[in-house]
């Protein structure tokens, strides 16, 4: 058995090499044909059926918008039920003929049952299930005075996810429909204060390629992984070391730094059109791309830049991070970031 890995380990990184210079001339076209296709072809979503979680802000509020504009009928679930009630009226004068408030933790099995039962009684079918539900922890790991309230991010990005997917899947085979996957760029790249929330989207991203294998041609899914978009998140909204849920600017600015963030409006609008026209991935910006490549030919360059930039002396606070004071110094949050997220208010509940 040794014998033959020596044997693998020397022939296969050549074998490899050589195929993909073979295949990725035709492979490349094959794919630009397909994209073309599915571009001139998109799909039209008027009077069909969508399940969008965590609809009451950010990119979920506003993929309603969009699918809305489209005359899809929604199913719009959140936990707070005044927020998600005004998402929904909004909803109905941008379009939507028919619009479904779902009160629910998605984090719960049992309300995730009731949003797929409580939209088929309503409607009858199921088209697009948009899993876009999330929260973001920001904590060094080892300041986390109780990790165990960290669970509340697998449970909500990961398990959230998998639930609503797992009762819906019955209904989208029926209707050959559309799984979308709000993931992350966080997924691959290993930002400080960030382990558990890039854990549990880099846990969907590999849950969602294993379930297109398993599903096949039946239900499409396309894997959303944003950089930094206008939202609560990059608001400041999310679990710190203690596992409270604050809204903390100056530690977003540490995270976020002299990065563009793009407008929610634009985020959505893409991840719309991406599932219409039924592709595997989106990342939006698409420059954000980038990082992707960096981490899988530069990963040392990369946690070196991360280290230096985002890191500080033991004993300072994460405040004084140079992240931060560079965005301070040069002034770059009044042209990179979206003026909503100069001064957040938002809820913390």
């Amino acid at each position: 058995m040794d014998l033959i890995h020596t044997f693998l380990n020397v022939v296969a990184p050549p074998a490899t090499f050589f195929s993909l210079c073979l295949l990725l001339p035709p492979y490349s076209f094959v794919k630009l044909f397909l994209s073309t296709l599915r571009y001139l072809f998109s799909e039209n979503v008027a009077g069909k059926v969508v399940i969008i979680t965590g609809a009451s802000s950010g990119i979920g509020e506003h993929l309603a918008y969009e699918y809305a504009k489209r005359g899809a009928r929604l199913a719009l679930v959140a936990r707070r039920e005044n927020p998600v009630r005004e998402v929904a009226d909004r909803a109905l004068q941008y379009g939507s003929p028919d619009v479904l408030m779902i009160p629910a933790d998605v984090s719960s099995v049992d309300d995730c049952r009731r949003i797929v039962d409580e939209t088929i009684d309503r409607f009858g079918r199921l088209d697009h299930l948009v899993n876009n539900a999330g929260i973001m922890s920001v904590s060094l790991f080892e300041e986390a005075t109780d990790i165990t309230a960290f669970r509340a991010i697998m449970d909500i990005n990961f398990w959230g996810s998998v639930y609503t997917t797992r009762l819906a899947l019955p209904h989208l085979k029926e209707s050959r429909g559309k799984i979308v996957a709000l993931a992350s760029s966080a997924s691959w790249l290993p930002a400080p204060r960030m382990s558990i929330y890039n854990a549990s989207k880099a846990a969907m991203v590999l849950f969602y390629e294993i379930l297109r294998i398993e599903v096949g041609t039946d239900i499409a899914i396309t894997i959303v992984t944003p950089g930094f978009i206008e939202s609560e998140m990059t608001q400041g909204k999310f679990l710190v070391e203690d596992g409270k849920m604050v809204v903390d600017q100056d530690l977003r600015d540490v995270q976020v730094s002299a990065i563009p963030v793009e407008t929610v409006r634009s985020c959505a609008r893409a991840i719309v059109n991406s599932a219409c026209r039924g592709e595997r991935y989106l990342t939006e910006p698409p420059w954000f791309k980038v990082t992707y490549f960096w981490k899988v030919f530069c990963p040392e360059v990369l946690e070196c830049c991360y280290r230096v930039m985002y890191m500080n002396r033991p004993g300072t606070p994460d405040k004084e991070a140079p992240s931060k004071k560079i965005l301070d110094l040069t002034g770059a949050k009044n042209i990179l970031y979206p003026s909503t997220l100069h001064s957040p208010e938002i809820k913390t509940d």
